[in-house]
């Protein structure tokens, strides 16, 4: 059966409803709100149900069947005590509306995580609300939007992206009415600062930048950048999908920075396959903390009696409300279950996230250098080139499968079909553009060797697979290549009965 309401047994079968308490026909309701008919409810027995969840777990790939290269949108293994504290009653069975009596221990852990976030990254204050990497985007432009306001800089309308930024950058910039202007990268693949000083002036109001970049290359220039930025009055805005690379070996408060956004379902566990849930939170300098959405969460002293009752660590934790606030960009403190998880994974490994990160950089330079190793041994090095030009990478890396298009007519999107073929979820493909053909692969912090050289063995099969049968991939997957842009276009997101 392909869903439940495809699937009848016998009359009889299924769960009932218990007895009503009331004769319900008595009932004077409005004709609008009877139904007309019996509810189409399936008929399946509790085995029968769970079999059919089972069955479609298994029809999909996520972190805990296989590995899952993704390079950008980091997929990592979320610890299962995360999952347990988050379901604890005191916090998964309360609502925002609630006396703060009732709050103080959840309020507790957004404050400090609030706190652990701003220390991690060198900032002053920070918002959990942005429940995306993106609307955190959206969310600290919005702050330098009403800082240059506030300032009387209102001639501060464009924003500097270099091209291998993340299509969301621009989007949000842009989202908030500012000129974006795009710099070219280097031949290195970094930062180009000729092409910045060339368009910095008295109209810069911010510049956008990842680091390590979307090629997995720190940007060693980033210190000298955010001077040129600073020195024409601008801002310095940190992408933070790539934080989980430089996490306790230096940070973006070092760099220059005046925001910064956190994907907690990147860097700190959050699991987020299948669009969501994430979670975006910003932290910003002093100078902006005034403009941050509304409410953050505060503390102040204990003020009665009954107040000790309910207060943890002797402080007594409030919703507050910057001075000069945005509003709101998403409803109270965002996405709550991803604040505990991300909270519980900070806690438990503490400074050990120092650990986490050059773990990342180690896996992603040694299955680098893996592929290379084995892509050489089978003679097939005339297949791909390396994204970027460099000696060591960070947490991801960039393949361009040019010469195997334009030799054999493989593209990167048939060697992505290809490993799913081969039980891997396939790497980003074709991002960032500035890499043709590009294959971007981040293997996280937490896969073994075994399982690194494994894929790295694999990858190169795929390279010496017939291209006409590589054309034909995946064929051992339940559904085949999809015209994405029809099904972008076209969606379907609800079953329509009979």
């Amino acid at each position: 059966m392909s869903h439940l309401f495809e699937f009848n047994g016998a009359e009889g079968k299924g769960y009932s409803q218990p007895s009503p308490i009331m004769d319900v026909s008595k009932l004077k309701l409005p004709g609008s709100m009877r139904r007309e008919s019996l509810p189409r409810w399936p008929r399946v027995s509790e085995p029968e149900m769970v079999r059919h969840y089972t069955w479609l777990s298994k029809r999909n790939f996520g972190i805990d069947t296989g590995f899952y290269p993704l390079g950008s949108c980091t997929m990592k293994h979320n610890p299962r005590v995360n999952e347990a504290i988050a379901q604890m009653p005191g916090i998964a069975n309360i609502h925002p509306h609630q006396p703060e009596s009732h709050l103080q221990g959840l309020l507790s852990i957004y404050h400090e995580m609030q706190e652990m976030l701003a220390i991690c990254a060198g900032m002053d204050a920070v918002t959990l609300q942005p429940v995306a990497g993106a609307q955190g985007e959206f969310t600290a432009i919005r702050c330098f939007q009403e800082y240059f306001r506030k300032t009387g800089q209102t001639q501060r309308t464009k924003v500097i992206v270099p091209d291998s930024a993340h299509g969301t950058n621009p989007a949000s910039a842009s989202m908030c009415g500012f000129e974006i202007i795009e710099i070219p990268s280097s031949a290195d693949g970094r930062l180009d600062l000729d092409a910045l000083r060339a368009v910095v002036g008295e109209d810069t109001a911010a510049m956008m930048i990842t680091n390590p970049n979307t090629l997995g290359i720190f940007e060693a220039d980033v210190v000298e950048a955010s001077q040129i930025i600073h020195d024409a009055g601008g801002l310095m805005y940190y992408d933070g999908a790539n934080f989980n690379a430089i996490l306790g070996w230096t940070n973006p408060g070092l760099m220059g920075f005046d925001a910064v956004h956190y994907n907690l379902h990147k860097t700190f566990s959050q699991p987020h396959g299948g669009g969501g849930p994430g979670s975006g939170p910003i932290g910003v300098k002093a100078h902006l903390a005034e403009f941050l959405p509304s409410p953050i969460v505060g503390k102040r002293e204990i003020e009665s009696e009954d107040e000790h009752l309910y207060a943890v660590d002797d402080c007594w934790y409030t919703w507050q409300t910057p001075e000069s606030t945005i509003g709101k960009v998403q409803q109270w403190h965002g996405n709550a279950g991803a604040v505990v998880r991300c909270w519980a994974y900070y806690r438990r490994y503490g400074r050990d996230l120092k650990t986490m990160s050059e773990h990342a950089v180690l896996n992603a330079n040694y299955l680098r250098h893996a592929i290379l190793t084995k892509a050489e041994e089978a003679g097939v090095t005339h297949m791909f080139v390396e994204g970027a030009p460099i000696n060591v990478c960070k947490h991801e890396f960039t393949i361009s499968m040019s010469p195997a298009k334009e030799s054999m007519g493989i593209s990167a999107m048939d060697v992505a079909k290809g490993l799913l073929d081969m039980g891997y979820m396939a790497p980003t493909v074709y991002f960032p553009q500035i890499v043709p053909e590009c294959l971007m692969i981040e293997p996280t912090e937490t896969e073994s060797k075994e399982t690194l050289d494994e894929f790295a063995t694999n990858f190169i099969k795929v390279l010496q697979t017939d291209a006409e049968a590589l054309h034909e991939s995946p064929t051992t997957t339940p559904v085949r290549r999809v015209d994405e842009v029809y099904a972008a276009r076209n969606l379907i997101l609800r079953y329509e009965m009979d």
